[in-house]
């Protein structure tokens, strides 16, 4: 399959998108927005009246409930339709929007939901292609490629959590790579934007558009998502690495050789559960901490926006459902502060640490933590 080319001249794309490329129609006006620093260790907050206003409206609400459950508050004169209100929780949709039925698909667009389909279609055929192999395959390859999302993609290079050595960096990072959600480059650059807009009207991928509008259906709206994103490139330390600029421009090579691979080695079977059930897994997986730990759950922090704690995430995307615990703390490198806060990742990394290999692993500190909390 072609690689989509883009306008940017630093293209940049979606994270969790099968594809790697935006293409830019839209120039937005001069926006105001947060900073992140050298080391991505914390945001500071340079934001437009227009997200000021919404970051201390919900605020407001946030502080006024006393189980910690956020709410995005509309205008006090607004009238919060029931339809408007996602299921079971307190946020609200602002601003949905409809992506299925616009006429304004572009290539990129449909190609990218043509590979998630084709996914689907895939994992379909596993209960009539099921061996006990192809299954332990599949769990294998959820583990390996679930944590080059979680360690690599996110915790490492996206925040700067902590160091590993160059060889084992890209290893962890190629492992991100079959998970079929981007290069780095493009997965890293988007996870930024997002922490920049959180839950405001720049984000990605948001519940105040929709559920469904930030658990999967922003994939498939790219100039949107181009257009809120603007023509910065944040991503710079990658960009200067050959590897990961070698990964950008041959990214759809690899996952289609490690299909072939899964073939030869164990035919249809393994294909069907290594790449389609283990692919559409790991995708829901990564997507609900977009959207189900901005919806359900509960806040620790007081962090200005809607990220959830959700254990039932956090179980199943290896610690990465302690979501407000990360935008509290978007450097450190444990998601699950609480020892009952079950966190694989961080595990993996401080195993990686007492061994020697992971160094420079960030903590948040005490007089942080204070300054997060909600009595604060």
């Amino acid at each position: 399959m072609a690689l989509i080319t883009s306008a940017f001249s630093k293209p940049s794309s979606l994270p969790f998108s099968p594809l790697q490329r935006v293409t830019k129609t839209t120039r937005t006006r001069p926006f105001s927005f947060k900073v992140l620093n050298s080391g991505f260790n914390q945001a500071q907050e340079k934001q437009s009246p227009l997200h000021s206003r919404f970051v201390t409206q919900l605020r407001r609400e946030v502080s006024a409930l006393a189980n910690g459950v956020s709410v995005v508050a509309k205008e006090a004169e607004q009238e919060v339709k029931p339809q408007d209100r996602i299921l079971l929780s307190d946020v609200v949709v602002q601003n949905r929007r409809e992506v299925f039925w616009r006429t304004n698909w572009n290539a990129l667009d449909i190609a990218s939901a043509g590979i998630v389909l084709a996914m689907h279609l895939l994992g379909l055929c596993a209960p009539f292609y099921f061996t006990w192999p192809a299954f332990w395959v599949a769990a294998g390859l959820y583990l390996v490629s679930g944590l080059g999302i979680t360690l690599s993609f996110h915790r490492n290079l996206s925040h700067r959590s902590f160091k590993l050595p160059k060889w084992l960096e890209y290893l962890f990072a190629y492992c991100g790579v079959q998970a079929l959600q981007g290069n780095p480059i493009d997965w890293v650059s988007t996870h930024r934007y997002h922490h920049q807009f959180c839950d405001s009207e720049r984000d990605p991928h948001s519940p105040i558009e929709g559920f469904w509008y930030s658990h999967m259906n922003w994939l498939f709206d790219t100039n949107t998502v181009a257009e809120k994103r603007g023509e910065s490139s944040n991503v710079g330390d990658l960009e200067k690495q050959p590897f990961y600029r070698f990964l950008q421009t041959t990214y759809l090579l690899h996952p289609i050789a490690f299909g072939v691979l899964l073939y030869a080695l164990g035919g249809f079977p393994f294909l069907v559960w290594g790449m389609g059930v283990r692919i559409i897994w790991v995708y829901h997986i990564t997507w609900l901490v977009n959207s189900a730990s901005h919806v359900w759950g509960k806040q620790a922090w007081n962090t200005g926006d809607l990220s959830k704690n959700n254990w039932w995430v956090a179980l199943l995307a290896f610690g990465e459902g302690w979501h407000n615990n990360h935008h509290a703390f978007e450097y450190s490198a444990r998601h699950g502060l609480e020892w009952w806060q079950l966190d694989m990742t961080w595990y993996v990394i401080k195993f990686l640490q007492v061994i020697g290999l992971a160094t420079e692993v960030k903590l948040p500190s005490q007089v942080h933590k204070q300054r997060m909390a909600f009595n604060n």
